[in-house]
């Protein structure tokens, strides 16, 4: 009997894990579209990073989906902004940062445990009672359907 509790664990820390979208996991769902790809190309969609140039597939194969995209129309043309987003409590404290944070229960949660945090891998607001303050993780711009500009925060 005292193996069951620690055999749910397990198996909720792989459900957790498998729920989370990394660089390898997204090349593995479009292979062909990583295959074309040159070799420095390549290896920075591994390590997770974007380059200028990029085009929003290849984004996507690095970072995942953006959490918004915003356009923004000036007098040298259109942009689009992909933001993603990492969110800190109203004392700094970092909550969460992720894409999957959309579709479970949370302050802007519309998942079946909505309200302050879902049970069942949403740590956003999971206990926490305060205010949730979104920031920009990265912003990426696009003109053209290519990169122009990459912030980070740091």
């Amino acid at each position: 009997m005292k193996k069951f509790p620690s055999v749910l664990a397990v198996l909720f820390t792989l459900l957790l894990v498998a729920g989370c979208s990394t660089p390898e996991s997204r090349i593995k769902k479009e292979p062909e579209a990583f295959a074309r790809l040159s070799p420095e190309q390549q290896t920075l969609i591994k390590q997770g990073k974007v380059a200028l140039g990029f085009d929003p597939e290849m984004v996507k194969l690095a970072l995942g989906d953006p959490d918004n995209i915003r356009t923004r129309v000036d007098a040298s043309g259109t942009t689009e902004v992909w933001h993603y987003v990492t969110y800190y409590t109203d004392t700094g404290y970092m909550i969460y940062g992720g894409y999957y944070h959309r579709y479970y229960g949370g302050y802007y949660g519309t998942g079946p445990w909505g309200g302050w945090g879902g049970a069942w891998g949403y740590p956003m607001g999971y206990g926490y009672t305060g205010v949730s303050v979104p920031r920009d993780r990265f912003r990426v711009e696009f003109r053209e359907g290519k990169v122009i500009s990459i912030e980070q925060e740091t």
